[in-house]
């Protein structure tokens, strides 16, 4: 017990050391930070929609930084092909061999800047390696470094020369985040710390260290009872009439996939961690919820014309299934 604890205690503190870092360059943002972690440790990847200039790749830059990571940038245009993103064999003239260039998908930390600017055959190229983790070149397996977050950025005010993101491409990224603009005080901070003296990051933590996070990450126990709140909740986007929503059938063209109930169980894994716990509350799921299932829910005509969002339909879902009591497994596990 007494090592457990003690454990508990390392990890605590190094996920700690790793915020502050990271929080010494970037002002605010603290629910996107606390989303980003979560993707890390759940092994998830995130889908972020804001406007330019809310630090989304600072945070993630820094945050490769404290870990040495490798960090990659993707800037997505419609004249991008697969192969500027995975790689390609490059034949060499002197010595009559072709060689492999690996893309610059091979990284710790990837951000694809404005992913819903490339065609779809660019898109899906990425999304397969942020499902297999792996890139086939000329018939030969290249696995991408381990740990491996993908962050896609969409920007909301500008629809001309998009390709919008099939919704079974979406559905690979665990959660969907919403960036909003600073408060006043925290845009004083910005524009202080942007115009004074650089702040250097230090480096706390390893990709072995993080490696080792994910696999404790799987250890944190989630009570039966809450997997099946995650499948209710679920399961009333696809069926809602059977969950006492009759009215929100019209409202759904298509539901949430099994994808999610899983991505809710591992963020909900992977936040109580964060919070210091090796145990999992329906406060930690609930959190989750709108993140994990707003770009999952397929929203009709009619409710589009309605002017009903998904995060609405959500939040009556969530309105209507409650949580379970608090479970009383973990008291007889820290006992």
């Amino acid at each position: 017990m007494e090592q457990t604890s003690r454990t508990d205690s390392a990890t605590a503190q190094l996920m700690e050391q790793i915020l502050y870092e990271v929080k010494r360059v970037v002002v605010g943002q603290d629910r996107f930070l606390e989303r980003v972690m979560v993707a890390i440790l759940a092994q998830g990847h995130l889908l972020v929609e804001g406007v330019p200039g809310l630090a989304k790749t600072l945070t993630v830059k820094t945050l490769a930084h404290t870990m040495r990571g490798l960090f990659k940038r993707i800037q997505f245009t419609p004249d991008l092909v697969p192969a500027d993103l995975v790689g390609t064999r490059m034949y060499n003239q002197r010595t009559g061999e072709f060689t492999t260039s690996l893309g610059p998908v091979f990284a710790n930390l990837l951000l694809a800047d404005e992913i819903n600017r490339a065609p779809a055959k660019v898109q899906s190229a990425l999304l397969e390696v942020m499902q297999e983790r792996q890139v086939t070149i000329a018939g030969e397996t290249h696995k991408v470094p381990s740990p491996f977050l993908v962050m896609a950025t969409q920007n909301p005010i500008e629809t001309e020369g998009t390709y919008p993101l099939p919704e079974a491409q979406v559905d690979r990224f665990m959660m969907k985040v919403l960036v909003d603009y600073p408060t006043d005080e925290e845009e004083f901070v910005i524009v202080q710390r942007v115009t004074g003296p650089a702040v250097e990051v230090s480096s706390v933590a390893s990709t072995e260290q993080l490696a080792a996070l994910q696999h404790e990450c799987r250890q944190v126990y989630v009570d039966p009872s809450l997997v099946q709140y995650a499948v209710k909740l679920v399961s009333a986007t696809r069926t809602p009439e059977r969950h006492g929503l009759k009215d929100m059938g019209k409202y759904i063209t298509y539901g949430a996939s099994p994808r999610a109930t899983i991505n809710l169980t591992e963020g909900a894994r992977a936040l109580a961690m964060l919070r210091g716990r090796s145990y999992a509350l329906p406060e930690d799921m609930m959190d989750l919820v709108p993140d994990v299932l707003r770009h999952r829910v397929v929203l009709s005509y009619e409710a589009l014309s309605e002017g009903l969002t998904a995060d609405g339909i959500v939040a009556k879902i969530m309105a209507k299934i409650p949580p379970p009591a608090k479970p009383l497994e973990h008291e007889k596990l820290v006992a």
